[in-house]
């Protein structure tokens, strides 16, 4: 009976340290994500849009690739190829493509668009895919963070709307779906073979597109253009995408989707930092309204 009593009170101690390990995770993610646009714009001085889509593919999948064969990882079952495939068109090919392109107009704090909304277009695709039902208040909570992100974005280019837009918006919806199939997977896969596997996928591709490219556009090499492809490649395609899906398996994808809203304001910092971008005074407001939002997303179901 004592050994029983003592198991139940144990389990409710490993669910809040996972959910604490998870969050860290999935946050962790986040910070990579932020350094994305800054990585991508330093890479474009280097190279064209096309030509650094298509390496950041190659590296990253060189990379992924020699860790599943050193350590002999086995394929992955039938039933989770087509997972798999939606993950590579959609983190791996999708959204770095739309919003390299996007960036040859944009400035990247107006593609912090695409992070600011990406939250709550994750939250409803996951919804959809797995029948998950939040409360009100947890979708007034993220709808009100990503109204807040949105507007800051949108309040640093202007107000106006660029021809790149429509790259970014086609880049939510395709970055959602990979980020909710690559949540459902990890559940199943540890987190680093799901986004493996997926960059392996996509080696062929990116070849041929490197070789494309790479024979099309000019290349002018210097320290920032490789320092942002080899982060971009190495950074954001696995070891960010490493952590956030491993996060999302133990928080879940909806609550993990909302720690994305600080990622907007981290790019903005970072821009600062690395690109030279100046700061709008607004800033800081606008990110203490956003960590409140996060707070509540992660208290309300």
């Amino acid at each position: 009976m004592t050994a029983q009593n003592s198991a139940t009170l144990a389990s409710p101690i490993a669910v809040r340290g996972s959910v604490r390990g998870g969050t860290a995770l999935a946050a962790l993610g986040v910070t990579t994500f932020s350094l994305t646009f800054p990585g991508t714009a330093w890479g474009l001085e280097s190279f064209g849009p096309w030509s650094l889509v298509a390496l950041r593919g190659v590296l990253a999948a060189l990379v992924a690739g020699g860790f599943l064969l050193v350590l002999r990882v086995p394929l992955p079952a039938r039933e989770h190829w087509g997972g798999l495939l939606v993950v590579a068109g959609g983190v791996v090919v999708g959204f770095p493509l739309l919003t390299t392109l996007a960036l040859q107009t944009s400035t990247t704090s107006h593609a912090a668009v695409v992070v600011g909304l990406l939250p709550l277009t994750t939250a409803v695709v996951s919804s959809l895919r797995t029948g998950a039902r939040p409360s009100g208040r947890f979708w007034a909570a993220a709808v009100t963070g990503a109204a807040i992100v949105l507007a800051f974005t949108l309040g640093q280019s202007g107000g106006s709307l660029s021809a790149g837009d429509l790259y970014l918006f086609g880049a939510l919806l395709v970055c959602a779906a990979g980020y909710t199939e690559g949540g459902r997977l990890a559940r199943v896969l540890p987190g680093w073979q799901v986004i493996g596997w997926a960059l392996v996928l996509c080696l062929p591709i990116g070849l041929a597109g490197s070789a494309v490219g790479l024979a099309f556009e000019p290349v002018h090499l210097n320290w920032h253009g490789l320092a942002g492809l080899v982060w971009v490649a190495a950074g954001s395609s696995f070891f960010g995408l490493y952590v956030w899906y491993r996060g999302m398996a133990e928080i879940g994808a909806v609550p993990a989707s909302q720690l994305q809203l600080a990622q907007p304001l981290l790019t903005l910092v970072w821009s600062v930092a690395l690109l030279g971008e100046r700061l709008s005074p607004a800033a800081p407001a606008a990110a203490c309204a956003v960590l409140v939002c996060i707070a509540v997303t992660q208290r309300v179901k």
